[in-house]
């Protein structure tokens, strides 16, 4: 049996690496152009073309003398077709999808957005369709690439995650109801009321305001409230509105809260409304998506802003960022629709 009767018939596709390999040892072995075309039936043109793209000048020392030579290699015959590849199809797919990119590029730059949201948000909401836009991957790439006009610096900063989990130290009392006795209905998210409460701080002064945020579990909603400072009169204060508030029972139904001073009268200042649960001391995971939600805040009020000089009205556009970003957990949907949705039969606007 001849060497080139092993050779897959691959007729009118292109050609790949298992197949150059083919070439290149059939070369080495001394078969001509044409005897490789004929055993693998296709245009011997096919093959001098290939040959022809995939040879490259190479040099070997002979004697103490540079010798240089040529040959056909299959890696480079493979980076070669892979870039004319790229070059050929990227403006094209880039083209199909200009209008998706634009979308893309002001989510993003303007609103913040990341490349995963866009791509879901687009995709769910029904404004593109699978061959009108590309995937989150795909933006990505672009972005690495520079193929569109925007660079990593217009992406949202990861939040930074611990690891693992610490071991709770003990050595700081609990205010109150321990979250080992919250129900299992707050804990899998399975009904809608149940928040998460904390403080967030600019600078370590006293008498400096700070926000205090509050999470709902299952829809992430968030209020963001600025506060004269980190106390428990200020907490109390803030949240005596709320909690007195049309349908406040159906809305804060439960809220965790670590074991800051500035807790240590939540819950009286909540009690004939909703529930109150206290996390270990020093187990901050157990509020994990409040946690993560002042995350995003620092990416708008970074450590070492006074609170004292951001104006209300960018407290407010944070916070209506927030509750309009598209969530991968909440199917690509933002936290504002989930919220209407499970509030639905109150008629709330």
């Amino acid at each position: 049996m001849q060497f080139y009767d092993t050779l897959p018939i691959n007729k009118r596709q292109h050609l790949d690496i298992t197949e150059r390999f083919y070439i290149e040892k059939m070369i080495a072995l001394g078969y001509s152009n044409r005897a490789i075309a004929r055993g693998w039936d296709r245009p011997h043109s096919t093959v001098n073309n290939e040959i022809k793209r995939g040879t490259i000048k190479q040099k070997k020392i002979v004697n103490g003398k540079e010798v240089y030579y040529t040959k056909y290699d299959a890696y480079a015959a493979q980076d070669f077709y892979e870039l004319k590849r790229e070059r050929s199809v990227k403006p094209f797919k880039l083209a199909r999808v200009s209008e998706f990119i634009e979308f893309a590029v002001d989510k993003i730059r303007n609103h913040k957005w990341s490349p995963d949201a866009v791509a879901g948000y687009a995709y769910v909401q029904g404004l593109f369709t699978k061959e009108e836009m590309v995937s989150a991957k795909t933006l990505y790439n672009y972005i690495d690439r520079k193929l569109i006009d925007l660079d990593n610096f217009d992406l949202l900063l990861k939040l930074s995650r611990k690891a693992t989990k610490q071991a709770p130290k003990m050595n700081k009392r609990i205010l109150g109801k321990s979250i080992d006795l919250r129900p299992d209905h707050i804990n899998d998210r399975s009904e809608f009321g149940h928040w998460e409460i904390d403080t967030v701080i600019g600078v370590k002064d006293l008498n400096e305001p700070v926000l205090l945020t509050l999470t709902e579990r299952l829809t992430r909603y968030e209020l963001i409230i600025k506060i004269d400072g980190k106390t428990e009169q200020a907490v109390s204060k803030a949240l005596k509105p709320i909690m007195h508030t049309e349908h406040a029972e159906e809305i804060f139904k439960s809220i965790t809260s670590d074991n800051g001073s500035e807790f240590a009268t939540l819950t009286e200042a909540v009690s004939t409304i909703a529930e109150v649960y206290f996390t270990h001391p020093y187990s901050s995971w157990e509020r994990g998506t409040n946690e993560n939600h002042n995350g995003m805040i620092r990416r708008f009020i970074p450590k070492g802003t006074r609170i004292s000089s951001v104006r209300s009205k960018q407290i407010r556009d944070i916070n209506i960022w927030m509750n309009k970003y598209p969530r991968k957990i909440l199917g690509y949907y933002t936290p504002h629709q989930h919220f209407l949705q499970e509030n639905e039969h109150l008629h709330m606007t």
